[in-house]
């Protein structure tokens, strides 16, 4: 576990980032976001059928894309350790282990049951209320209250 110094906030997983951006440099994130958000879109990976379809193993779909995300995901960390690859800004690029906890199989098990009855988790949620899904505005407000909830007794629930 790792400490900032700047505001003494425990953090399991801090940016390293040297240099702090600011104002137009934020503006490639917001971009990329959208670009994020229409892949989505266009990939059904917001579709409510579709994430129910997967729950119900009635299509392959949402698992060939989280397949290939995570098979992505591998390849680009064991490259980027192999090679050491910085980041544009040439910064070193510092992955640190994870350890597992028992807590993470019950997260996983709220998280999946969350995702399965609102058919939204927090990556897509954003595409699909920039989509016109007005209604998952009622998803997002109950995710920040469960984080909020999570971060009030984090200290108090088991490892």
């Amino acid at each position: 576990m790792k400490v900032l110094e700047k505001d003494n906030i425990v953090c399991d997983a801090p940016n390293s980032q040297i240099r702090e951006e600011r104002n137009l440099e934020l503006l490639k994130y917001l971009i990329l976001g959208v670009l994020f958000g229409v892949i989505f879109v266009k990939a059904e990976i917001i579709s409510w059928y579709r994430i129910q379809e997967m729950f119900r193993f009635q299509s392959f779909h949402m698992y060939g894309v989280i397949g290939s995300a995570v098979v992505t995901g591998i390849i680009s960390i064991q490259v980027i350790k192999r090679f050491g690859i910085k980041t544009i800004k040439g910064e070193k690029i510092f992955i640190p282990n994870k350890e597992f906890r028992k807590g993470q199989i019950i997260g996983g098990f709220i998280f999946g049951l969350g995702w399965a009855i609102t058919g939204a988790c927090p990556g897509p949620l954003f595409a699909q209320i920039g989509s016109g899904y007005s209604v998952v505005l009622v998803t997002l407000i109950s995710a920040l209250a469960g984080t909020w909830v999570y971060g009030k007794l984090a200290p108090k629930l088991p490892n």
